[in-house]
């Protein structure tokens, strides 16, 4: 299956993603008017995480009012590269306690971390577009 996404510079230090009918903005700071690629990356496990808990939870008709995910990205002050990634689930005191390791096991599915797990070969190349 091939998914194609088509990245552009709409100006300045903007750099777009556009896919499926929708635009990823990202920006560097020192303009900072939208997140960082990067940061777009880290937020795809958190949320990716949450899709998973949100769908376990539907199934079993359990709220998920007061459910968040706390994400901590710890960086390697050599090198400033992320080595480890910290999912915290944290539900209210109403929440059926037999269901917390299920939860985990949840989160745990999420398709960016077990791509993280299992990471792509990369292919880049130029290619000389045709003037019409």
């Amino acid at each position: 299956l091939l998914m194609e996404m088509l990245i552009d510079f709409p100006g300045g230090s903007r750099v777009d993603a556009h896919f499926r009918g929708h635009t990823i903005a990202t920006d560097q700071p020192p303009a900072d008017s939208a997140p960082m690629p990067f940061e777009v990356f880290l937020a795809s496990i958190g949320t990716c995480a949450g899709i998973y808990v949100l769908g376990f939870c539907r199934q079993r008709n359990l709220p998920t009012e007061g459910i968040r995910i706390v994400q901590r990205n710890h960086a390697n002050a050599t090198n400033g590269m992320v080595d480890e990634i910290e999912l915290e689930i944290q539900v209210p005191p109403t929440f059926p306690a037999q269901y917390y390791d299920a939860l985990v096991r949840s989160a745990e599915l999420c398709k960016v971390k077990k791509t993280l797990e299992n990471p792509p070969t990369f292919n880049v190349t130029t290619k000389v577009l045709e003037t019409a």
